[in-house]
């Protein structure tokens, strides 16, 4: 029986079969970072400066917004040579939302990073940048975080740590062919992201233009239809508070209790994992739900959806139903759209000190602006369909993204 060799990867490239080495990182790599920047101030911060001053809310998807980093002056970019960028350095967070790297890829002028920021520059002769770059990205330096993390009330990666880091790596051309492979698909994923972007910003242009009537629907003969009508929301729709169902909920129960967790970032209905079996007033198909209330940042008033069946939900407290009461005069997705383009209004009128609240006046009084039905009608569904397209997207990148997991599994010790 021969031994089973361990450090190899699941899926690799065909021409490669020997084991995969285990190597200290500081023993490979230059390792880099700061506490501080002596005394640095914001009003030191100037446009068209020296250098960029990168800080990890500036990168996104390993890649760096150069455009919204801080600028600083030549003196203070000289004041620290050793974390002054080059091409192929990786950079990431070292304290508090550790991670998050980025690979420097080009800069159109010098570079450096601020405090919270850790530098690493391979050794190119036993390292590939683009292959460690994906490490970082890998169960790797996730379990080293992870172990940072717990029990730690300031999260933070020293130095010694990342020169004490793990890593096994196959020999240098293997290597440059896998980071050859993600890299790939990383621009594959930063294209449709930036698709998406480009939809999400054609459909804050088409709000803008529509809510503010600069941009109009013709009939069948090509005219407006006629004025929009200025009224209040509670003419519109049927208010009802939800209740608290915290004694029924159960597991695997017939109805989804519609909660604060129930609407996506992008403003989609979603499960919000409880559950009951409580014969209760139900809420209907095309029922708008809205979030009533929020810690202090408010980032959930009056936020929105629609309910897309019957008799499937339950409504919780702190999230209020508005029913149509007249579908030959509203629709329910102008309405939807309406109140999502004027959400500051709901966000401004809460009222509290750790929690934000709005209460049913403040929702009844919201003031709208009503076209013709028909005019509604094509609003609400050309909104729909951008809605859609951009769902498509999204879909599209969270598969690739899953992809990359797969692949990261698997073409990893």
């Amino acid at each position: 029986m021969t031994n089973e060799v361990k450090n190899v990867p699941a899926l690799r490239f065909p021409e490669y079969s020997e084991e995969w080495e285990v190597k200290k990182l500081g023993e490979i790599a230059i390792i880099k970072g700061r506490l501080g920047w002596k005394g640095l101030k914001n009003e030191e911060y100037i446009e068209n400066g020296y250098a960029y001053l990168v800080a990890g809310r500036h990168i996104k998807n390993g890649v760096i917004n150069w455009s919204s980093t801080d600028q600083i002056n030549k003196y203070r970019y000289d004041e620290s040579p050793e974390i002054a960028l080059e091409q192929n350095d990786i950079i990431f967070s070292k304290d508090g939302s550790l991670g998050n790297p980025a690979l420097i890829k080009s800069m159109n002028k010098p570079a450096t990073i601020n405090g919270t920021m850790m530098l690493v520059r391979v050794d190119t002769n036993k390292l590939n940048p683009h292959f460690f770059y994906q490490i970082l990205l890998s169960s790797y330096f996730k379990r080293l975080i992870h172990l940072k993390v717990s029990g730690s009330s300031i999260p933070h990666l020293f130095q010694a740590d990342m020169k004490a880091f793990s890593i096994k790596a196959t020999n240098l051309s293997e290597q440059e062919k896998i980071g050859d492979f993600f890299s790939k698909l990383d621009r594959q994923i930063e294209l449709e992201e930036q698709k998406l972007a480009k939809l999400e910003e054609q459909k804050k242009g088409y709000m803008q233009k529509i809510f503010s009537q600069e941009l109009r629907f013709k009939d069948g003969n090509g005219n407006n239809y006629s004025e929009w009508i200025k009224t209040n929301l509670k003419f519109l729709v049927s208010y009802k508070n939800g209740k608290g169902y915290e004694k029924e909920v159960v597991q695997n129960g017939k109805y989804n209790i519609i909660n604060l967790n129930s609407i996506s970032t992008k403003g989609m209905l979603k499960d919000s994992g409880k559950y009951s079996d409580f014969e209760d007033i139900t809420l209907k198909k095309n029922d708008l739900i809205m979030i009533l209330s929020d810690v202090a940042k408010g980032n959930l008033i009056g936020k929105t959806a629609i309910i897309d069946q019957d008799d499937k939900y339950l409504l919780n407290q702190r999230v209020a139903s508005l029913r149509i009461k007249d579908e030959s005069t509203s629709n329910v997705l102008f309405i939807y759209y309406f109140i999502n383009y004027f959400r500051q209004y709901f966000i401004n009128m809460s009222t509290g000190m750790s929690q934000l609240n709005i209460n049913k006046s403040t929702v009844e009084d919201f003031l709208i602006y009503l076209p013709y039905i028909e005019e509604q009608d094509k609003i609400g569904n050309f909104f729909s369909n951008l809605d859609k397209s951009i769902i498509k997207q999204l879909d599209k990148i969270e598969l690739l993204k899953e992809r990359k997991k797969g692949f990261l599994q698997k073409m990893f010790v």
